[in-house]
Order: structure tokens, then C-alpha cells, then sequence
């Protein structure tokens, strides 16, 4: 990262938002000892809203970076290039877009961050969670951890999704919580980033210190599939609701029945 995208996230942390946020929110921490002074170490944390990714980096010294879609970064115009300023100075990157896959490139733009000895954060769920619970982490962090060999420190984000609801800008007031769990050293599964069975064992171990740090209800299912879902039912519901109401309503013939009686 270019010293002009680091000094704009010093300046956004320490003058510019972070104070702002300090302020009117007065986040609380809890754990920020297990985060190590120095080295790298990846920071994987539930999800429960877009501002995620701002309090739990104002509560830590260190700066932690995230990776973001390259679109962010590629924007053309001006209002492109202060989306690519503030991103960039917010502490996220892009997507390494020279891999096969996005999944692939983020995880070739982690092991970059990591291996300048850098905070990485990553959210294993893949996305904000649509209804406050944690659902089935994806095997990513598991790989990274492993073709990496840097330690896992699981973190719960609560109250965020008070702060700022899924679908809203702006919810209501709430101090959010952010609470950093032990670190999680996984070196015993050491060239084992190829076993299937190893990387979800491992990411389960990661979602479920992420849980009992959070209190979340834990769910067996991608959180991706989970909101498809939701909005299934909630489709066939109103069609449902619809179609009685349909029923219930007299027709026009119904109406002039009753006239003529």
C-alpha cells in the first residue's frame, strides 16, 4: 500500500472519523491483549452490518486491513478516484484480480498483507448476516491460517447491526461491544491446507470460539443460502397473503347480486 493511502488511514483513524466514533458511540473492548504488539495475525470476526469494519479496527492501535471488491478501486472519474482514496485509506485493498477466482484472489492479497506482518481481517461468514445470528463459516480462513502458519484471533462485533441494521444507513444508538478471543495457533495441522476435512474443522473451531464470544445463535448453513431463503418465504408469504385477500374480496358480479336482492 502506497504511503499516501497509509497516511490518509492514520489521519481518518486519529483526526478525521475515529474521534467522531469514539465520541458519539463510545465503542467498548474487551481482550484487546490477545492482538500481538507487532507481527502478523489474522483477525476473523462475525458480520452484522457494513459498520463491522469500522469499530473494530478503531479499537485496536494497530492497523488492520480487509480486502474489497476490485470494483472499489477501479471506478473511473472523480467520483471513482475519492471512492479509490477513501477505501484505500480506510484500510482495505483490492481483490487480487490476476487469480483464477475472486476466492482466490483475496486469498493471495491476505498472504501479501500477512506476510509484510500486517493485521489481516476477514469475515469466514462471506457476508453480513440478514437476522443477527452466525451462520456456517467458509474454509478460506482455514487455508490462509495454514499456508500462512500465522495465528487466528477470533472477534465478536456486537451491537453494530443496533448501530447500522442490514438494509438501512442508520439504525438507533447503542455502545457496540468488540471482544477479542485467545489466539488460535493451528501449526499441528501444518501442510495439510489440501485436506477438505482439516479446513472445516478448523473453521469450525474459529466459528464456534466466534460464537460463544458473540452469544449468536449459531446456524449449520451458508449465510449466503440463508437469505436466499429468506427471501423465498418471505416472497411465497406475501403471495399467500395476497391470494387470500384476492379470495375474500367481493367480485363485481358478487356485488351486483346483493344489489338486486
Amino acid at each position: 500500500m502506497g504511503k499516501g493511502a497509509s497516511l490518509f488511514y492514520w489521519f481518518l483513524k486519529w483526526v478525521a472519523l475515529g474521534p467522531l466514533l469514539r465520541v458519539v458511540f463510545r465503542p467498548q473492548v474487551e481482550g484487546s491483549q490477545h492482538v500481538p504488539e507487532e507481527g502478523a495475525a489474522i483477525l476473523a470476526s462475525n458480520h452484522l452490518s457494513y459498520a463491522d469494519w469500522l469499530f473494530m479496527p478503531l479499537t485496536l492501535a494497530r492497523r488492520v486491513t480487509f480486502v474489497a471488491k476490485a470494483e472499489y478501486f477501479t471506478t473511473p472519474g472523480i467520483k471513482g478516484w475519492f471512492q479509490k482514496q477513501f477505501f484505500s485509506g480506510a484500510g482495505q485493498v483490492p481483490i487480487d484480480r490476476t487469480s483464477a477466482s475472486a476466492a482466490e484472489g483475496a486469498l493471495s492479497s491476505a498472504k501479501r498483507i500477512l506476510g509484510e506482518g500486517d493485521l489481516f481481517g476477514i469475515y469466514p461468514e462471506g457476508t453480513r448476516s440478514h437476522d443477527g445470528k452466525l451462520y456456517r463459516g467458509k474454509t478460506g480462513v482455514a487455508r490462509l491460517a495454514l499456508e500462512t502458519g500465522v495465528p487466528v484471533i477470533p472477534v465478536a462485533v456486537v451491537g453494530t447491526d443496533v448501530v447500522a441494521p442490514p438494509g438501512k444507513t442508520f439504525g438507533t444508538f447503542t455502545r457496540p461491544v468488540v471482544r477479542f478471543g485467545k489466539p488460535l495457533d493451528f501449526s499441528r495441522y501444518a501442510g495439510m491446507e489440501n485436506d477438505r476435512y482439516i479446513l472445516r474443522s478448523i473453521t469450525d473451531e474459529i466459528m464456534y470460539e466466534i460464537m460463544r464470544l458473540s452469544g449468536q445463535e449459531y446456524v449449520d448453513m451458508y449465510a449466503g443460502r440463508a437469505k436466499e431463503e429468506s427471501k423465498r418465504l418471505e416472497a411465497e408469504a406475501k403471495a399467500l397473503a395476497a391470494g387470500q385477500a384476492e379470495s375474500i374480496t367481493p367480485s363485481d358480479g358478487d356485488e351486483q347480486t346483493k344489489k338486486a336482492s
